[in-house]
C-alpha cells in the first residue's frame, strides 16, 4: 500500500502503525531493526498533517509538533 492508500483508510495511516508492531513482534521488540516501518509511518501522518492541517487527529499519529521533532531527530541519527 502506499501513502495515497494509507491516508484513506479508517483511521489514516493505521496500516503502517500496524506495520510496526507485527515488525517488533516479530523482531522480539528490537525497535532499531524496523526503522523503515517507523519511517513510513512517518511519512505517511506527514503527509497527512500537510493534508489535513496540523490540528487533525489521528490515533495512528503523533501530534504534528511531535512528529516534526521526531523526524528531525531521526534525521540527524538521534
Amino acid at each position: 500500500m502506499g501513502t495515497e492508500e494509507d491516508l484513506k483508510t479508517n483511521p489514516p495511516c493505521h496500516p503502517r502503525a500496524c506495520a510496526i508492531q507485527d515488525c517488533l513482534k516479530k523482531m522480539n521488540y528490537q525497535e532499531e531493526k524496523c526503522r523503515a516501518e517507523v519511517d513510513a509511518l512517518y511519512e505517511c501522518c506527514n503527509a497527512f498533517y500537510e493534508r489535513s492541517g496540523d490540528g487533525a487527529r489521528t490515533v495512528s499519529c503523533p501530534k504534528a509538533s511531535l512528529l516534526r521533532l521526531k523526524m528531525k531527530q531521526r534525521a540527524q541519527g538521534m
